[in-house]
């Protein structure tokens, strides 16, 4: 009996020593970064005046809002709306549309294939800078290729202009974020059996009846569990607008993630705490309301 209760204290404390790294690493580098940055958040934390750190409440809140402040913030989350949208709906069509092609087999689909998700494995920064040359008012390929199309007589400013700055990033951010849809989704299709497509031939179905009763309901939870991710993702991912713009002109390209680095860079730590708080505020919100309405875990059930 001894020694079978030391075995087993032994194996407990091994499991013990196995799952503790586990346990400390999330706590030192995700929950106290949050639980500290959730405090800035309620103080005037500003590394130019670390003499005056003290609690404040609700004033970065207010400051966010307030009539000086207003149009630069509220712009912002005019323009996290339109990032998000936008990239998401053109993303999400083109990557179902590829993933459709690609569930074909025909000659040469692996190397397609690879050429697609090539731009998921290759880092936002670079990317960034590889469109912000594309973009160039002088010397990018985009101008050059659509003056020959005679579609512009001049070189455009894109990145330089205010109305067109965001939606330059956007179209690069369509372009990286087409081959998640299109993994996620071509992986989904090749789960369906066949077996239905040809009983609905059988039975006379058209291609858009069998794309609607059957290709979409058996991968429903696919899509609406890929959807939830890239929206969050795409609202998280300020790396290309940093890289191409850096929130400008004017900010007239910035969003929430970036405005938020922007004020960490300024070195006024409170601030972007408080934007912290609000995307994390609005990202739970969007996700209760989001699983309630697409009843996701009925879908999983």
């Amino acid at each position: 009996m001894k020694q079978k209760s030391k075995l087993r204290m032994r194996r407990t404390r091994f499991i013990f020593f196995m799952v503790l790294p586990a346990v400390i690493i999330p706590m030192i580098f995700t929950y106290y970064p949050m639980l500290k940055g959730s405090m800035m958040a309620f103080q005037s934390y500003n590394l130019m005046n670390v003499k005056n750190i003290k609690w404040i409440g609700l004033e970065n809140f207010q400051k966010l809002f307030s009539h000086s402040a207003s149009n630069s913030f509220y712009t912002t989350m005019l323009n996290t709306v339109k990032w998000v949208g936008l990239s998401l709906f053109f993303q999400f069509t083109v990557g179902f549309g590829i993933a459709l092609l690609l569930k074909r087999k025909f000659r040469g689909a692996s190397i397609y294939q690879a050429l697609i998700f090539f731009p998921w494995a290759v880092s936002g920064f670079i990317i960034g800078i590889m469109w912000r040359w594309m973009f160039n008012g002088t010397s990018g390929v985009i101008n050059d290729i659509l003056m020959k199309l005679h579609l512009i007589s001049q070189p455009v400013g894109w990145l330089a202009d205010k109305g067109t700055a965001l939606y330059s990033c956007i179209a690069a951010n369509i372009w990286y974020g087409i081959p998640y849809f299109t993994i996620m989704i071509t992986a989904a299709l090749r789960g369906v059996s066949e077996d239905l497509y040809e009983a609905a031939d059988v039975d006379g179905a058209s291609a858009f009846q069998k794309f609607t009763n059957i290709t979409v309901p058996c991968i429903r939870s696919v899509l609406l569990l890929t959807v939830l991710l890239r929206v969050i993702w795409i609202f998280n991912f300020p790396d290309l607008i940093y890289s191409m713009t850096q929130g400008g002109p004017a900010g007239s390209s910035n969003i929430v993630t970036s405005y938020m680095m922007q004020l960490v860079q300024s070195l006024d730590y409170g601030l972007a705490s408080a934007v912290g708080v609000l995307c994390i505020l609005f990202l739970v919100t969007f996700v209760v309301v989001y699983m309630s309405i697409t009843k996701y875990a009925q879908e999983e059930a």
